[in-house]
């Protein structure tokens, strides 16, 4: 299925929600707080044109530059991290494309959990029954059930002080681990993680609804 004029099989950060590409859309949050110095995208060697030509035609700011990404998630944000040059105590914070409805307050209350605690990621408490399970060859069996209070579901941004974030990834780069985000790699580091209250409204665009969906927030924002 092709959407929004993107062909089929599309990176989801270049479909357009309201004629604006979803990438466009995090990046101007981002943009949009004051006490954030730089904004780095981390994409494809093959993709760093076409964002540069998006930065540029929607009239994103100076902060906001394009950097070359890696084989995946880690390797990406590893890149970027490279290329920033920061001290040890400055805040990082790293932030799915694919979220496009991500607003300043969320963005400016990581920072403020970063700033007092070291590390802290955005989260979305459970609202269903989560349950334990062992996989067979025949699906799954129950094996507990666990207390929603005790879970959350990950979502961006997540962040830490620049030195705490650049000691996990070079740790998990020594030891060939792959982490599932960002915060599984602090987590490993041995370092305590924050829970910073999320919202509905942060999904990623994983499926072609998912943009009909954005668009009603949108709407509503501006109704």
């Amino acid at each position: 299925m092709s959407v929004h004029g993107e062909k089929p099989g599309a990176a989801k950060q270049f479909l357009t929600i309201g004629g604006v590409p979803v990438l466009v859309h995090c990046l101007r949050a981002f943009a949009a707080v004051s006490r954030v110095a730089e904004v780095l995208v981390a994409v494809r060697a093959s993709e760093m044109k076409r964002v540069a030509e998006l930065i540029e035609r929607f009239g994103l700011d100076a902060r906001v530059r394009v950097v070359e990404g890696g084989e995946n998630r880690q390797g990406s944000v590893a890149n970027a991290l490279d290329a920033l040059t920061c001290e040890a105590d400055d805040i990082v914070l790293v932030h799915d494309a694919v979220r496009p409805l991500i607003d300043a307050g969320t963005i400016e209350r990581t920072i403020d959990a970063v700033e007092k605690h070291g590390a802290a990621i955005v989260g979305l408490p459970a609202v269903d029954t989560i349950k334990q399970v062992e996989r067979t060859a025949d699906g799954a069996i129950i094996t507990s059930t666990i207390p929603r209070e005790r879970v959350v579901q990950a979502q961006t941004p997540q962040g830490a002080r620049f030195g705490l974030l650049k000691r996990a990834f070079d740790e998990a780069l020594a030891d060939e681990f792959a982490g599932t985000d960002e915060a599984s790699l602090l987590e490993r580091a041995g370092l305590e993680v924050w829970v910073v209250a999320g919202s509905a409204r942060n999904f990623k665009i994983t499926q072609p609804g998912d943009l009909e969906l954005a668009e009603f927030y949108l709407g509503q924002a501006k109704s």
